[in-house]
């Protein structure tokens, strides 16, 4: 078995060196760096996570024009797509989840519109298979689970009207914290959903058992521990308002809101286990104990009277509305607007990302 991975690590880094040389002849060279860094992040090492350096030239493509920044994400989504190699696969979606936290408003922008230009079914990584390992068949398993991961991170974004855990977002974020009084309950409730559902594929994470220690997917993980504080932050934000407005919520909104708090009270577990330090513990901490105060008042108040009514009228409305959210995300205008009804029914509001756009083309 030694001498069969050294094989296969021996005919990965020559895979490498070939796509490298590749990329040097063909590539134009406004966008040789680009391919080369990509490649590079990209490796079929299966224990490193991609270097920060390359990382980061990737990322400085998003500070030109749209032009170049589309580029960039074709080139990386070309690299994700083809690859058969879970090693690859891994460091392509570790990319994309860098571009969400740290790339520029271009750069995320060319992320979102990217599926409704490229015609694909985005990651659509749900039948990837690397068998060539024990070790990749784990880290296979790894990627199908991450790639779900920022799909449903994304779409929770597009709910929120900003990219959660962003350090580009920070203006928007702060904005819209100071504004959340103004927001419609049933807008504050769709984005506490968006969040759980978030939070309940975390919990779908693969086990342990067979990549303990590799570095590859700790690095994943540290990505997702920090996407939780984000979204625990922001879910507090909107639980806080609601309790504000418990007295007048209507019955069908306090119907969603516990079942909501209760699909993330499930969670708690899993959840508790991503935060190590004693200081992040206790905020976490302080958001359980939130979410219990509300669901008990908000399930006390309005909520149990006739529960097996409710959990079968709620399951039904739930489905119809996310059938037409779907529907509107998948739109290729939605796929770079934002809507709401926060200010009323008929107001729609374009992502920051788009409105300057202009002055980068």
């Amino acid at each position: 078995m030694g001498h069969i991975t050294k094989l296969r690590d021996i005919i990965g880094l020559i895979k490498d060196k070939v796509s490298q040389s590749k990329a040097t002849l063909l590539s134009k060279p406004t966008y040789l760096s680009l391919h080369l860094s990509l490649l590079r992040a990209t490796n079929h090492d299966p224990f490193n996570p991609p270097n920060k350096k390359n990382i980061n030239t990737i990322l400085s493509y998003g500070h030109n024009s749209r032009a170049t920044a589309a580029t960039a994400i074709e080139a990386l989504m070309d690299r994700l797509q083809s690859t058969h190699n879970s090693s690859v696969a891994l460091k392509c979606l570790i990319t994309v989840h860098h571009i969400i936290k740290h790339g520029s408003f271009i750069l995320q922008d060319q992320l979102s519109v990217y599926p409704s230009n490229g015609g694909r079914n985005y990651l659509n990584l749900s039948k990837f298979r690397d068998n060539s390992s024990p070790i990749t068949w784990e880290l296979s398993s790894w990627a199908r689970w991450y790639a779900k991961y920022i799909e449903t991170l994304l779409f929770a974004s597009r709910v929120l009207g900003f990219f959660l855990s962003s350090s580009s977002c920070t203006i928007e974020k702060d904005n819209q914290e100071e504004k959340i009084s103004s927001f419609m309950s049933k807008d504050l409730l769709r984005e506490i959903v968006s969040l759980v559902d978030l939070m309940e594929e975390i919990c779908k994470r693969p086990d342990f058992l067979h990549v303990q220690g590799n570095k590859l997917v700790n690095y994943v993980m540290g990505f997702i521990g920090e996407d939780y504080l984000s979204a625990i932050n922001e879910v507090s934000v909107r639980v806080n308002e609601l309790r504000e407005r418990m007295s007048v919520l209507s019955f069908a909104d306090s119907v969603e809101l516990v079942c909501a708090l209760k699909k993330l009270e499930d969670c708690k577990e899993k959840l508790l286990l991503l935060v190590m330090s004693t200081e992040k513990r206790d905020i976490s901490e302080s958001f359980w104990g939130l979410i219990s105060e509300v669901k008990d008042k908000a399930g006390s108040d309005k909520v149990y009277k006739d529960e097996g009514k409710l959990v079968k009228w709620v399951r039904r409305e739930k489905v119809s509305e996310s059938a037409r959210f779907v529907g509107r995300v998948l739109n290729s205008e939605d796929s770079v607007r934002f809507s709401s009804g926060r200010l009323g029914p008929d107001i729609k509001f374009t992502f920051p990302i788009l409105e300057s756009m202009e002055s980068y083309s």
